[in-house]
């Protein structure tokens, strides 16, 4: 934490190029850079996820264990979807430049883009934000733990789960063949059911 650092110190950091600090490329219009304490070591309770997105591109389901999540549009549109574990509903909210969404801390959430050139900036409550990626559920979770606890057959859940990768962060996938007639926000014209695939932001 900053409150250790010795701020007469040459190696203490007041700047630093976010452009510089990737985390995830799933290609060049769709990408996330990264920016903690880890980065900037100034930094006391704050840290930001810089999220570039084309159209019905995907952050993958999550959720931060330890940090409350303030979404921020900078240009293009995108829908904040939220869990609310209270109510047990998903809560869907639509941003343009200049609104935000607020995802309390620990709640299941993701975000769709629905305009081209979205540009998010995802800012924490917390130095380094622990997150759990729904990808990283799916894939380690024993089959046979899901298959049990869901009275589920074993193969077909494998088969499903089959091209679940770790860390998708951004989907759907560059060579996913689903059809563009599925592809589509809100919910993907809610024809098919989106099963969602999703370690740590900040390692």
């Amino acid at each position: 934490m900053s409150s250790n650092l010795d701020y007469t110190s040459q190696s203490t950091q007041y700047t630093f190029d976010v452009n510089q600090s990737p985390l995830f490329k799933k290609d060049h219009n769709n990408y996330i850079n990264v920016l903690g304490v880890k980065q900037l070591n100034t930094l006391e309770n704050v840290s930001l996820l810089d999220i570039f997105l084309s159209t019905n591109n995907v952050v993958e389901p999550h959720y931060h264990q330890n940090a409350a999540e303030l979404v921020y549009c900078i240009s293009g549109a995108a829908t904040v979807s939220l869990l609310n574990p209270y109510t047990k509903q998903i809560q869907s909210y639509s941003i343009t430049p200049g609104q935000v969404a607020n995802v309390p801390q620990g709640w299941w959430h993701y975000e769709v883009a629905t305009a081209e050139r979205t540009h998010l900036l995802a800012i924490f409550d917390a130095p380094t934000p622990q997150v759990i990626l729904g990808s990283d559920i799916l894939k380690f979770t024993p089959s046979a733990i899901m298959s049990q606890t869901y009275c589920l057959n074993e193969d077909q859940w494998k088969q499903i789960t089959a091209s679940v990768k770790p860390d998708t962060y951004i989907g759907p996938y560059q060579n996913c063949d689903r059809g563009p007639e599925n592809m589509t926000h809100p919910h993907f014209n809610r024809q098919r059911p989106y099963y969602p695939r999703y370690p740590q932001y900040w390692r």
